[in-house]
Order: structure tokens, then C-alpha cells, then sequence
């Protein structure tokens, strides 16, 4: 049988630290004479910083010397580090606890592929850095998702061929990464907008012992 692997996405899969993404953009593009919502937040779904500074100065038509953004991004960052260092286990989204500790179990390799420079940070905040194998993350890629280099990594870190990698994500980039992978993606929100992956969950409590079985047991995408 196949050796398998189990890639995790940390933002809105793991942890819900999109809030506090949103509080730090919010606070700066007030600081810029704008506003920024909520529904303009969703556009920053696993998007790197720079990415995301570039669209909000976009929404807000503002202008940058590249002193400007790298001061803005380093601002924006020490605020949401600031809102992060108060984190703790009850962040962690419903039943992830339990997947992580069956695959463990199992003794499956299990990974981290997020867009995130404080990955692993949090993950100690919130006790579950024990459970991962490899933390690939935005201080490790050059590429964006939808580019599936965080995952291609991960699976290479984990010795694992990409076939037989699982992804949890929940954006659409994260999805596209990891089918352009050859992964079997598992979209972890919304069904309708995260239509491309192979399987669909609200969230964990969704996701049964018997189904991460039939995942382990598969033969996937090889």
C-alpha cells in the first residue's frame, strides 16, 4: 500500500485567524482615510501579505512609494501579531483535535501548508505543533497559491509522492493548489464557492473516523 500524507491549511481550516487578519487591515485602512468590510476581507483568503496590501491600497485607490509598503507591511503585521499573542486552544476550530490525534494514531505523517509567516507560532499558542511532521509556510515559498509549491514541498518533506497527499483547505487558491498538485483536496466552508475540490465539509465535526479511513486506505490520484 501507499505511503499517505496529510496536509493541513492553518487559516480557517485549523484556526480561525482571519478576524484578526481583518481587525489589522481594518485598523490601517482607517489609518489611509478608508474603510474596509468584511466582504472585501474575503478577498484575502489565502493570500499572501503582499498580495493582500496590494488590493487593499487598490480598494482604498491609494498610492505607494515602496518605502510606504514595506512600512505599512510591517505595521500591518505587528498589529496582527499583537492580536494573535492572546490565542490559546479554545481558537481551534471544532473537531480538529480529533482528526489530528486519529491520523496520529495512525502514524501518518502530517503537515502544515499555509500562506502564513507565524504558522508555527500559532500552532504553539494553541498546543497542536506536536502533531505536525513539517510546517511549510510563507517564510518557505516563493509562490502564491494558487501555485501548488506549498503543498509540493510539504509532500516532499514528508516523503510522501503528491498523489498520495490529502489537503484541507478552505479557499478557492488553496483548492486550485492543491489539484494543480495532484492531491485529493477537501474544501473545509462553503460547498458552492469551494466547488473544485474533491470533497466538501462544512467543518470537522463533518468529517468522520471512517472517512479519514477510506482516505488512508485509497489508492488516490496515482
Amino acid at each position: 500500500m501507499k505511503k499517505v500524507g496529510f496536509i493541513f491549511d492553518l487559516d480557517g481550516v485549523i484556526v480561525d485567524t482571519a478576524k484578526y487578519h481583518f481587525l489589522a487591515w481594518h485598523k490601517l485602512a482607517k489609518e489611509l482615510g478608508f474603510e474596509f468590510t468584511k466582504e472585501q476581507n474575503e478577498l484575502f483568503k489565502g493570500v499572501s501579505r503582499k498580495r493582500c496590501l496590494e488590493i487593499l491600497l487598490d480598494i482604498g485607490n491609494v498610492n505607494a512609494t515602496q518605502e510606504q509598503f514595506d512600512t505599512w507591511m510591517v505595521e500591518k503585521n505587528v498589529d496582527y501579531l499583537a492580536y494573535i499573542e492572546k490565542m490559546d486552544a479554545s481558537e481551534i476550530l471544532p473537531d480538529v483535535p480529533r482528526v489530528l490525534k486519529y491520523l496520529q494514531k495512525k502514524n501518518i505523517p502530517i503537515a502544515l501548508g499555509s500562506a502564513s509567516k507565524n504558522a508555527k507560532p500559532i500552532l504553539e499558542k494553541v498546543d497542536l505543533l506536536p502533531y505536525f511532521d513539517s510546517i511549510v509556510d510563507g517564510n518557505n515559498v516563493t509562490k502564491a497559491k494558487p501555485d501548488p509549491e506549498v503543498f509540493l514541498i510539504a509532500a516532499k518533506n514528508l516523503n510522501v509522492d503528491p498523489s498520495s497527499c490529502v489537503v484541507f483547505e478552505d479557499a478557492v487558491a488553496g483548492i486550485q493548489a492543491a489539484n494543480a498538485a495532484g492531491m485529493v483536496s477537501i474544501g473545509i466552508g462553503d460547498a458552492e464557492i469551494l466547488n473544485e475540490a474533491d470533497y466538501n465539509f462544512t467543518d470537522f465535526t463533518g468529517i468522520s473516523d471512517d472517512f479519514l479511513e477510506s482516505l488512508i486506505n485509497k489508492e488516490h490520484k496515482g
